[in-house]
């Protein structure tokens, strides 16, 4: 996207007299180049959460998964964090666009506001498709808990638990009842072991679930927030109607212009006629020839 700034000069209109730093251009290329770089610590974040992610698959103490829980938390929140400010931008940047067609040449459907309009929505799109990856990790973060879980009660108790037994166990981390015949017949020390880290793993995704589910709703903002102000995207009939109506403007534009030069040059034609006839008529009335 930046390509399109290479040339500073690329939204000139000379003929219109309008410069670039009329068009807010610069400012324009610098809420978007913010909006990126938050853009990037999201993915930078997401890397993040989606390595810890396969960390906590291996972790079979509650002690380690704490730890894990307070850096997933912190960078759970930072995501949201982020993400609210994006948001943010977005719709300041969106009513920039607005505002900015009430500049000459910026009109709505010009040239510099479909521009403007292309550049906030590719943007926009990173930002909706980094946020529909945090509830892909959502997901499978879910789906992986119930195998693990799943794995566990196995482990310890040596039967294969319903799917209502796992649901229950996975929606309120409670597992002591489950185990009552293997700490008769195992230690108790193990067994506690296990229902306390089923009982941290419980608590870390419920967690992250929660707020993770609030940057879904920015994601589901979004679209409204964008596609708002970007109906002559959507409707490709409207944009080649605007785009036929704005080359006949033109085209009349030149025509008018073509017109008035042929009247001038007419009009400067019949004042070099006039002047010779007037200079004729003046050395017929003096004759300086008969004078010699």
């Amino acid at each position: 996207m930046n390509d399109l700034f290479e040339d500073p000069n690329w939204y000139d209109d000379v003929e219109l007299g309008i410069s670039n730093s009329d068009m807010g251009m610069e400012a324009f290329k610098d809420q978007l180049n913010e909006v990126e770089e938050q853009e990037e610590k999201l993915t930078a974040l997401l890397k993040k959460l989606e390595e810890a992610n396969k960390e906590a698959k291996s972790i079979t103490k509650a002690s380690a998964m704490k730890l894990l829980k307070k850096r997933m938390d912190e960078d759970v929140n930072e995501v949201g964090r982020i993400a609210r400010g994006i948001k943010a931008k977005l719709e300041a940047i969106n009513r920039d666009n607005i505002a900015n067609r009430l500049r000459a040449g910026c009109e709505k459907g010009t040239a510099i506001d479909r521009s403007r309009i292309n550049m906030t929505n590719a943007v926009a799109k990173k930002f909706k498709d980094l946020t529909y990856d945090f509830q892909v990790l959502r997901q499978k973060m879910q789906d992986e808990h119930r195998e693990i879980v799943q794995r566990r009660v196995i482990t310890v108790t040596g039967t294969i638990p319903d799917e209502k037994t796992i649901g229950n166990l996975i929606e309120t981390g409670k597992s002591e009842h489950l185990f009552q015949t293997a700490l008769r017949e195992m230690g108790r020390g193990q067994i506690l072991a296990t229902v306390e880290e089923i009982q941290e793993r419980h608590d870390v995704i419920k967690e992250i679930e929660r707020k993770l589910l609030g940057l879904q709703q920015i994601y589901f903002d979004l679209p409204i927030l964008v596609d708002s102000h970007c109906e002559i995207l959507d409707d490709i009939e409207i944009q080649v109607s605007r785009a036929t109506e704005h080359v006949q403007k033109g085209i009349l534009t030149l025509q008018v212009a073509k017109k008035q030069q042929k009247r001038s040059r007419q009009w400067i034609f019949s004042v070099i006629v006039m002047l010779l006839v007037i200079a004729a008529v003046a050395v017929g009335s003096i004759q300086p020839w008969k004078r010699s």
